[in-house]
């Protein structure tokens, strides 16, 4: 969140700042003046100016809101170039002008004084409104870029809170600040933020269609850098860059840094004209301290009001005071709200929908939607606990989905709506699939959906991998075997390179543990919550060989439980043919096999005294490798780009446990990684499991009528 907050806080200081400087200038003005009557024209123009740059802000968020999904990255893109070029004008006309700014803003007023309440109004809206309306735009595209708005909003706040002080301590000579120096040094700042903004427009219009090159990537490093990492997220969330750049987001991030930062030095550069010697000491100090100007228009210092000022209070005729200030503070808002009423507001206003498992009442108050991101209220009347999905009746495809919506209850479902035909399916828990009547959109985009998967799908990878871990199995009983014959033979070196060589077969089986029943806890089981640990009666199987083989326990002592071994792996393998697999498991296992690998072998809480955790996630990471490949085509076929990232994720996290493996076969422990490998091989595999992580409702099983 602080990363976010950064950008916006610079903004909110600095625009902040020039706002508070402006009106600081306004009002020392009047009151030197003697016109502190007229100080409520100023604060009018100053609330309207507020009030159209927070309506602005509305109506950019309303209106994106409204869009399909690719439209937006096209609005936001479109608007990200936007506040580029204001805050790269707003950098360079603030350096030019820092010095020259209250003397600008004295003569407008002087003017001003000389004409009716609307002139002074209109001065202090204008001068203020400028920097709002930046501030709103370039605090929009932040706030976008990063993802949420509690960090930008912090940030913003922050800055505009410290920026008020700045200016209250300047206006009331509590300290003095060189103000060109001020503005420059976060003039650089802000140039490198606004490169990094503009890099991510271009990918947002890339994203939304409007530039070619979205898959032309100059550099790809997330299979070296983890993209949640704090650093990751540090340089993401204030320069804008991310581990996966395109050619066109390089090539304009570097072209418009060296171009737009080398003029701005340049200008720095130029020297300021000295004063005049007959100069005043207050135009002297200015030159030379402009950070002091609003000291210098302290009201303590009196001068005579201008002749003509007199005059200006005269009003030509009678009028409500009330009236010009309400007009100007309500007008920006009306219009925001017309924008918004037009634009139908919020994208979620459908009516409610029936989900029931009788067929005329599936769906009830559904009619066709415009196309878009909406949101719809689906209530179940029926008497079970139902899913329901929003569907392309023809093809099946997926555009969104509620699991487990209870009797007489209501839950909200989004989803872009794109051309086509659609309807709702509702599942009852135990029961048939009703499908509503369909309805044809027209007028919107093409929309990514989610192609179901049904149990015939899933049959012949699943008769894959049943043929696999009986063979798995089959090699795994020869293997117990000849472990069994190294305990009974007195042979401790050798079962121990035995033990290894089972172990790590039946640790490539590991989408079956589910089926395995009471076996995995026979062959596999830890001590872990055995009232004696390591001792107890119950502790069996390879974990149990193993503290056994990496104590010094006699052989004579271990041989028994190499027969029970033994006896358990026959009993499985003579018993997972007969046992139930269910076909929702192959998608579920690809990412649960890692998850308990991070939990615990690379944690070495599985560790027993032979230190070769490492070989046991190198067999985990095989298993899943065979599950990747029995699903390979129904991946390939609904996510293909997703297909592609575990892959490099896989490989990834094979070649970090490759560096344990010795030449001489043995493993460096999970205890024994330098702090920086052990890190690496961590982020690798959470990073594969978030990758995995979408497979599994990518695969779902989803019944249709």
């Amino acid at each position: 969140m602080w990363d976010d907050a950064f950008p916006s806080f610079l903004i909110g200081l600095r625009e902040g700042l020039e706002a508070g400087l402006i009106v600081s200038i306004l009002v020392a003005t009047l009151v030197r003046s003697g016109q502190k009557g007229r100080l409520p024209q100023v604060w009018t123009g100053v609330l309207a100016a507020i009030a159209l740059a927070l309506s602005f802000g509305a109506v950019l968020t309303f209106t994106a809101a409204n869009l399909s999904g690719t439209a937006q990255e096209a609005f936001g893109g479109t608007l990200s170039l936007i506040a580029v070029a204001f805050v790269t004008a707003m950098v360079f006309w603030m350096r030019r002008s820092a010095r020259n700014l209250s003397s600008e803003i004295r003569e407008k007023v002087t003017a001003a004084l000389s004409t009716g309440a609307g002139v002074l109004v209109l001065t202090s809206f204008l001068a203020v409104g400028r920097e709002g309306l930046e501030t709103s735009l370039f605090l929009w595209t932040t706030a976008r870029s990063a993802g949420e708005a509690t960090g930008p909003a912090i940030g913003a706040g922050t800055g505009l809170v410290l920026a008020a002080g700045l200016c209250w301590g300047l206006y009331r000579r509590v300290l003095k600040i060189n103000l060109t120096r001020f503005f420059t040094y976060t003039g650089m700042v802000l140039i490198v933020i606004a490169a990094g903004v503009l890099s991510y427009g271009l990918r947002d219009l890339q994203e939304g269609g409007v530039l070619p090159g979205g898959t032309s990537y100059a550099f790809d490093l997330s299979g070296s850098l983890d993209a949640g990492s704090w650093y990751a997220t540090l340089v993401q969330g204030v320069l804008n860059l991310t581990v996966t750049m395109t050619w066109l987001q390089v090539v304009a991030y570097v072209l418009y840094l060296a171009s737009v930062m080398t003029l701005f030095v340049r200008g720095m550069r130029v020297s300021a004209p000295k004063p005049a010697p007959a100069e005043t000491a207050e135009t002297a100090e200015t030159a030379e301290a402009p950070a002091a100007e609003p000291v210098a228009e302290a009201p303590t210092v009196a001068e005579p009001a201008p002749a003509a000022a007199p005059a200006a209070e005269e009003p030509r005729r009678a009028r409500p005071r009330w009236l010009v200030p309400t007009a100007l503070v309500a007008v920006p808002a009306v219009l925001a709200g017309v924008v918004i009423a037009v634009s139908d507001g919020k994208p979620a206003a459908a009516a409610t929908v029936t989900v029931s498992d009788a067929k005329d009442q599936c769906g009830r108050g559904f009619t066709t939607p415009r196309p878009g991101q909406q949101t719809f209220q689906m209530h179940n009347t029926g008497g079970k606990t139902s899913e329901v999905y929003l569907v392309n009746p023809a093809t099946n495809a997926v555009y969104g989905e509620i699991e487990g919506l209870a009797p007489g209850t209501t839950r909200p479902l989004t989803a872009t709506i794109g051309t086509g035909d659609l309807a709702w399916r509702c599942v009852p828990t135990g029961g048939d699939a009703v499908t509503s009547a369909a309805v044809h959109v027209s007028g919107g985009s093409q929309v990514a959906a989610v192609l179901p998967v049904s149990e015939d799908d899933l049959k012949g990878p699943l008769d894959q991998y049943k043929a696999y871990v009986n063979t798995g199995l089959a090699t795994l009983l020869t293997e117990t075997q000849k472990l069994q014959a190294d305990l009974h033979g007195g042979d401790l070196d050798a079962a121990r390179a035995d033990w290894l060589t089972a172990h790590l077969q039946y640790s490539s089986l590991g989408a079956a543990y589910g089926t395995f029943a009471d076996f995995d806890q026979k062959i596999n089981g830890r001590a872990d919550g055995l009232p004696d640990g390591v001792a107890d009666k119950d502790f069996a199987g390879f974990h149990r060989l193993e503290y056994g083989l990496w104590h010094n326990q006699d052989a004579t002592e271990l041989a028994p439980v190499a027969d029970q071994l033994v006896t358990d792996v026959d009993g499985l393998g003579k018993a997972f043919p007969t046992q139930d697999f269910d076909p929702t498991d192959l998608p579920l296992r690809t990412h649960e096999i890692l998850e308990n690998t991070l939990q615990f072998e690379l944690t070495a809480d599985t560790d027993e005294g032979s230190g070769t955790n490492l070989a046991t996630a190198q067999a985990n990471l095989a298993g899943t490798r065979e599950l990747l490949t029995v699903l390979q085509p129904l991946i390939q076929q609904r996510s293909p780009q997703l297909l592609g990232t575990v892959n490099s994720d896989v490989q990834r996290v094979a070649d970090l446990l490759a560096g344990a493996h010795h030449a001489d076969g043995g493993w460096t422990p999970v205890e024994q990684l330098d702090p920086a490998t052990r890190a690496r091989l961590n982020g690798a595999t959470g990073q594969l499991l978030e990758d995995l992580a979408p497979v599994p409702d990518l695969l779902e099983i989803r019944k249709s009528a």
